[in-house]
């Protein structure tokens, strides 16, 4: 009942669209600061994140393989990450804010909401994280005020070659 809610209901679509637009203002702001500001440079971030990684109860690091994916990959390639993070923030706030690709753009906030998780990072990710949880789930409805409206049809008819779904179908 609440799944068919949030996806088909015109009410919730446009209490989808706070939401929406509220975590696209603070996705933008955060990548628009990292873009205009004095430079980004995640170097010492990752650093920590390697040098303090999340332990357990135990004391054991819990995210071993994340901790070996930063050390290995991400701090040899600081500068793709330099590049992409800010972009990455600054596009999925510009993608919720108009309501465009909102799907694609909640699914990279997720990923890059996890990644900042899974190196030690809580801040305001969990907040993040459930109200970006709902507007994926509910899908074309969280975009529905938006650019969605016009951008998701032509997209399903151009590239996926599929006819517009229509309420009542021929049997």
């Amino acid at each position: 009942m609440l799944a068919k809610w949030l996806r088909e209901n015109n009410i919730a679509a446009g209490l989808l669209t706070v939401i929406r637009v509220w975590l696209g203002y603070n996705w933008m702001t955060a990548g628009w600061g990292k873009l205009t500001g004095e430079g980004f440079d995640a170097t010492g971030y990752l650093k920590n994140a390697v040098a303090n990684p999340v332990k357990g109860p135990d004391g054991h690091m819990v995210y071993g393989w994340y901790v070996n994916f930063l050390e290995n990959f991400a701090l040899p390639n600081v500068d793709l990450f330099n590049f992409i993070v800010p972009l990455g923030e600054f596009l999925i706030g510009l993608g919720l804010i108009l309501g465009c690709l909102t799907t694609a753009a909640m699914f990279f906030g997720l990923v890059m909401n996890f990644s900042f998780f899974l190196a030690g990072t809580v801040s305001h990710n969990p907040t993040d994280i459930f109200f970006g949880f709902i507007l994926l789930f509910a899908g074309y409805n969280a975009g529905k005020y938006g650019l969605d409206r016009w951008v998701v049809p032509f997209i399903r008819k151009t590239v996926l070659k599929r006819e517009p779904e229509t309420a009542h179908k021929a049997v």
